[in-house]
């Protein structure tokens, strides 16, 4: 019996918010000086780092939850299941609901509670829960929901992964412009089937790499000391990155004894269009392979931004829609799913479509 994608959905926000819009942002450094650098400027210089041309946020009426439930919805629409026979919701998320012009942020209950019952099932054997793992949060659901399956636990798993970083963004950090809101959401089922997950591979590293990503204070410099934001420390995060992400991915690869040569598509996730090409090319270092085929790495993140834990399932459901020009998967189809964020923490899962 193997674990099945058989529904995908997904909530991309309506609000737009192009690099011309920092335009009016005054940037500061983590030591609180103003960047020497028109603002128009920084937004360039960061367009060509990152890919990014446009990112989206969520409206002020909505929130990780709700966006959560919209995706749970589509996700469900598509395989047209029964809610009711769902075994597992699990929700991958960093900071729960955060109401518009507040920085609190809120879990309880749980955002999974919360789409559970906005989804109005009603069966108690239907159990929701949080996970927290940074940006590979999602992809770590879904390995969870593989293992509930695998041991005879569940049959059928909804894994989610919302965020509205959008919430908690230092105006003032230039980082910010990375980050987006946005959910995906996919149903796992047990089946008898040739495809499925083939295998997977997954790791903390928690010494100095712990404070990667943390929540600090504003790089303004008249600011509360006592709100926090995100902030990330890009060097160390793309030099971990590069590092690790190749070395796990070859691992789960190794594990399903399938060649990198085999592999139609990698799913990856959408942090940095610079970093998300440069761990692919040292994974195909990593097999002696100089040149990594074309049509292989779909990338929404110019136009979408870094949605966290949403990127790779609105991704997979863009390329499974053929929304995406170029790209497609068919049965039969070797990919690879991988991802790295806060903890800091790294995963791969390898499936046959």
């Amino acid at each position: 019996m193997k674990s099945v994608i058989t529904g995908i959905g997904r909530y991309i926000p309506t609000v737009v918010k192009t690099n011309s819009d920092f335009a009016l942002h005054k940037f500061y450094d983590e030591h609180q000086e103003a960047i020497p650098l028109r603002p128009e400027v920084i937004a360039k210089k960061f367009e060509t780092i990152t890919g990014i041309e446009e990112r989206r946020y969520a409206t002020a009426d909505l929130n990780c939850s709700d966006m959560a439930t919209i995706a749970a919805e589509d996700a469900i629409r598509d395989v047209n299941c029964d809610r009711e026979t769902i075994d597992q919701i699990i929700v991958a998320h960093n900071f729960g609901d955060v109401i518009k012009h507040t920085i609190q942020t809120d879990m309880i209950p749980s955002i999974a509670s919360r789409v559970k019952h906005s989804l109005g099932i009603k069966n108690p054997n239907c159990v929701a829960y949080d996970l927290i793992f940074g940006c590979p949060g999602w992809l770590q659901g879904l390995i969870q929901a593989h293992a509930f399956i695998q041991a005879g636990m569940a049959k059928k798993c909804l894994v989610i992964g919302a965020e509205a970083l959008s919430r908690v963004l230092d105006q003032h950090d230039r980082d910010s412009m990375i980050f987006s809101d946005g959910a995906g959401a996919t149903i796992l089922e047990q089946q008898d089937s040739d495809s499925g997950i083939l295998s997977f591979s997954a790791q903390s590293h928690c010494e100095d790499e712990v404070t990667y990503l943390n929540l600090g204070k504003s790089n303004f410099p008249e600011s509360d000391p006592r709100i926090r934001y995100v902030k990330m420390k890009g060097r160390k995060v793309y030099e971990y990155a590069i590092k690790n992400v190749p070395v796990a991915m070859k691992d789960c690869l190794d594990k399903a004894g399938v060649s990198i040569r085999d592999v139609k598509k990698i799913f990856i996730h959408q942090a940095n269009e610079k970093l998300d090409e440069a761990i692919v090319r040292e994974l195909f270092k990593l097999y002696d392979i100089q040149e990594m085929p074309e049509h292989l790495m779909p990338m929404n993140i110019h136009k979408l931004g870094n949605s966290s834990v949403a990127t790779i399932p609105t991704l997979l459901s863009m390329v499974k829609r053929e929304e995406m020009n170029g790209y497609k998967i068919t049965a039969g189809d070797i990919v690879l799913f991988a991802s790295v964020g806060a903890g800091m923490n790294i995963n791969a899962v390898c499936y046959q479509v």
